[in-house]
């Protein structure tokens, strides 16, 4: 990789650093910064294929609850640690992406796909009578306040947008007059959106709340939240995650309008966030994506909380061995935007070339990191933050300032709950971040984190009234750079950054210290 030097030396300014970039260029360690997530479904649900897909690069295993029964996810959560028992290697995170609050179509009667002309006028209704005897005449949608809260003139998207339909009258409290915009079919059971419109539907429906209760009792990482509206949505899911969830990481995804607006007030009450463009790819036009994508993505840099993107990434390669190029610039061009992960949905759940499809982004990934001015984002974020900051969010930069001038091998902290961990990433070093943790889901969901390797540190915390707390940090320390020499992102004589408290527990991170990378840390030179 680039190292510190090479930044400082080239990487002043943006347009400086990009005219120096080298199209040959291979970086020299193992070191990917960007996560990656993948979606496991039928082709990939094996201890065995999951580890196929570590091995390529997967560092987050996720689960989509709009498909399946408990039976199949407890399989995946079931072969996911199987697969972390059978093959050595940093932990595996799981999320669990809720299916979220939604607007579905009735069914038609015996479930046929009924034709519909452009132009043809249909009542979109939430009449009972129509739930199971939807036609081209009569729609049954199953939001009732539908007519409450939709404009004359508005669109109303069916089946991710296929068939469109424009609002000509509300009716009454029941029924809407539309036109078609579009030929199509009327079918069962397809998604509904309503662009431009604000809904009141529940934050969690009765289904999210057990599915959330499913994740807690399986100690889940982290909770993909769909269709978050504002603030308060996430309120609602940390109450019924409860006492026994607390630790579990909660991602709000942006699919909508109202989540974009509310986007400020969504962002400080949340862990994270995924930029989940598929469905807010119909709900605002295609084209703003784009403008929003890169607006979340700063805002979340600027907080310091890990943002995702997802949704059709590497689509193709659900059934090609080769993505196209816009894929792959796609992918590239979210990294240089700043996600700290990036997703993979059917390209690993159901398609025919998984391990392909994530060794492919493991691959861009890491060359478009290569592409990315370090010393000009530290020095840009640094100026705008606003002050005065934590003392741990100082120590934060001081860590960074110091990797660049020393040209470190590696950050090493020594975190209870990762934000100090977090924080460091927050300033994106070039060097990797070591993370040693005696906290176990810390050091899976801490995954989030761009350029982050945590690392569970396997003994127990001691009893400090009896153990020197210096020696255990040693310990620790001596521990991490063995583990990070043996992983290759690290060298042995490098100069590493050791971050750590000044003593146990949460928020007490003020400490740096510079020691090679060697078994004894230097301390027999002192």
């Amino acid at each position: 990789m680039a190292d510190a030097l090479d930044h400082l030396s080239s990487g002043r300014t943006r347009i400086e650093w990009l005219s120096s970039l080298d199209t040959e260029f291979k970086p020299k360690k193992n070191y990917r910064r960007t996560s990656i997530i993948c979606t496991i479904g039928p082709k990939t649900n094996s201890a065995e294929k999951i580890n196929i897909l570590r091995k390529a690069g997967l560092n987050v295993v996720r689960m989509n609850f709009s498909h399946g029964a408990y039976e199949y996810h407890q399989s995946v959560i079931d072969n996911a640690r199987e697969a972390e028992r059978k093959q050595r290697g940093r932990p595996l995170a799981i999320a669990l992406d809720t299916k979220g609050p939604e607007i579905r179509t009735g069914n038609t009667i015996n479930d046929d796909d009924i034709p519909i002309k452009e132009g043809s006028e249909i009542n979109i209704t939430t009449d009972e009578k129509y739930a199971k005897a939807s036609d081209n005449k009569n729609m049954y949608v199953d939001y009732g306040n539908i007519t409450k809260v939709i404009e004359k003139g508005r669109t109303i998207y069916v089946d991710d947008g296929i068939l469109a339909f424009e609002v000509l009258e509300v009716v009454d409290s029941k029924n809407l007059r539309c036109r078609c915009i579009n030929n199509g079919k009327i079918s069962s059971k397809k998604g509904v959106n309503l662009p431009k419109t604000d809904v009141d539907l529940p934050a969690l429906s009765e289904k999210d709340k057990n599915d959330l209760r499913f994740g807690v009792k399986n100690n889940v990482d982290m909770v993909f939240a769909s269709f978050i509206r504002r603030g308060s949505d996430i309120t609602a899911i940390r109450e019924v995650l409860g006492e026994d969830g607390k630790e579990i990481q909660i991602i709000a995804k942006i699919e909508n309008q109202q989540g974009v607006n509310n986007f400020d007030e969504i962002l400080k009450e949340t862990d994270g966030v995924m930029v989940a463009r598929g469905d807010l790819g119909i709900e605002i036009p295609p084209a703003q994506v784009f403008v929003a994508q890169k607006m979340m993505i700063a805002k979340c840099n600027r907080a310091g909380k890990p943002v995702i993107c997802a949704t059709q990434m590497l689509e193709s390669m659900t059934n090609n061995p080769r993505p196209t190029r816009a894929e792959v610039s796609d992918v590239g061009n979210a990294v240089l935007d700043g996600a700290d992960c990036v997703m993979l949905s059917g390209e690993t759940a159901k398609g025919s070339y998984p391990r392909e499809s994530v060794q492919m982004m493991a691959d861009t990934c890491e060359l478009a990191e290569v592409a990315i001015p370090y010393v000009s984002f530290f020095n840009e974020l640094r100026a705008i933050v606003k002050r005065p900051v934590s003392l741990v969010e100082s120590t934060a930069q001081s860590a960074v300032s110091a990797s660049l001038e020393l040209n470190a091998g590696a950050i090493l902290v020594l975190t209870t709950t990762g934000s100090s961990a977090r924080l460091i990433s927050k300033y994106r070093p070039v060097c990797p971040i070591i993370m040693v943790t005696r906290n176990a889901t810390a050091s899976r969901y801490s995954h989030l984190y761009r350029g982050v390797y945590p690392f569970l540190f396997p003994e127990e915390k001691p009893d400090f009234n009896e153990t020197d707390w210096q020696e255990d940090v040693d310990r620790r320390l001596k521990w991490g750079i063995s583990e990070a020499i043996s992983l290759g992102v690290l060298n042995r004589s490098d100069n590493v950054v050791c971050v750590q408290g000044w003593r146990g527990g949460k928020g007490h991170t003020n400490t740096l210290r510079i020691v090679p990378a060697e078994e004894d840390l230097g301390l027999s030179q002192e």
